[in-house]
């Protein structure tokens, strides 16, 4: 599957690298295609300046040693999301036929789509669980 990782859930497993949001993050990286959105690298960034920059070389290493996808926010198509700084990660996963968006957003979580489906971390490892047993 192909599952775009949001930004709250890179720094989360960034910041707290024994969490559940760690775990989702390896898990996808040994187990799918992970897609990281250039508007969420961008986001990343800025959010560890901030809030917590003594990451921000463990974030340099992760996204230059970590495979993935790079995909670029697409502007335009209709507001489908409350968020509009989130609009054009919306729009790159729909352009680029992302299975899941992983998130815990809940401008991303309260949409009403059937593809890409928006899943919270807890979501999608219980999901990952079933589905591999």
């Amino acid at each position: 599957m192909r599952i775009l990782i949001d930004t709250n859930v890179l720094f989360s497993a960034l910041v707290f690298p024994g969490s559940k949001p760690a775990q989702a993050l390896l898990h996808v990286a040994d187990n799918h295609e992970m897609i990281l959105c250039d508007r969420n690298i961008t986001e990343i960034r800025d959010i560890l300046k901030r809030k917590a920059p003594q990451f921000l070389p463990d974030a340099e290493v992760l996204l230059a040693e970590m495979a993935y996808e790079l995909i670029p926010a697409v502007d335009h198509a209709e507001k489908l999301i409350r968020d509009a700084k989130d609009q054009p990660i919306l729009n790159a996963a729909i352009v680029s036929d992302v299975d899941i968006i992983l998130t815990g957003d809940k401008d991303f979580l309260s949409l009403d789509i059937e593809h890409p489906k928006c899943m919270t971390v807890a979501q999608f490892l219980e999901y990952e669980g079933k589905r591999l047993n």
